[in-house]
């Protein structure tokens, strides 16, 4: 009998632990002439099942970035734990005005102020497909999703994306 499904199942644990003890994240993206762009995005405190999904403009840099290259890292802080993590994957903007409406949480009023329905609101969804994660002795790294991935969960905004640049 495996321990995959187990090991898994602890992994996206883990995972969904640091999301809820982090609050934010970074967000880093690749620029269209190659530079890494990393912005800060609020996370939702939802249990993680493999996909993050964030608040975007559809015109912002950030969309604009993951169309061309969609490789994107996202990385995690536990600041009581002295935990890091680093979460890789792809991403694609996703208009789905249900799950918009599904997703939706009030702080995120402060940048789409028409609720779900604003206009040009788009969602981005981070598959993730590999995940590393540093205890505070940062002595060694662990691979938390080894070769068995991943599979929706986590929701984000980043701050500047309002302005839609």
């Amino acid at each position: 009998m495996s321990d995959e499904p187990y090991a898994v199942r602890a992994a996206r644990q883990r995972i969904t632990e640091l999301i809820r003890a982090a609050g934010t994240c970074t967000l880093t993206t690749i620029s269209l002439d190659g530079r890494l762009v990393g912005r800060p995005m609020l996370l939702q405190r939802a249990a993680f099942a493999g996909e993050l999904w964030f608040f975007a403009y559809s015109r912002s840099a950030t969309v604009r970035q993951l169309r061309v290259n969609p490789e994107v890292e996202v990385s995690l802080t536990d600041p009581g734990e002295q935990v890091r993590a680093s979460l890789s994957g792809t991403a694609r903007d996703d208009h789905d005005p249900a799950r918009a409406a599904r997703l939706w949480r009030p702080e995120l009023a402060v940048w789409f102020p028409q609720g779900p329905a604003t206009a040009g609101l788009t969602l981005v969804a981070v598959h993730v497909t590999a995940a590393r994660c540093w205890d505070r002795a940062g002595l060694r790294g662990t691979d938390l999703l080894g070769t068995a991935g991943s599979a929706p969960a986590v929701v984000g905004v980043h701050p500047d994306e309002a302005t839609g640049r």
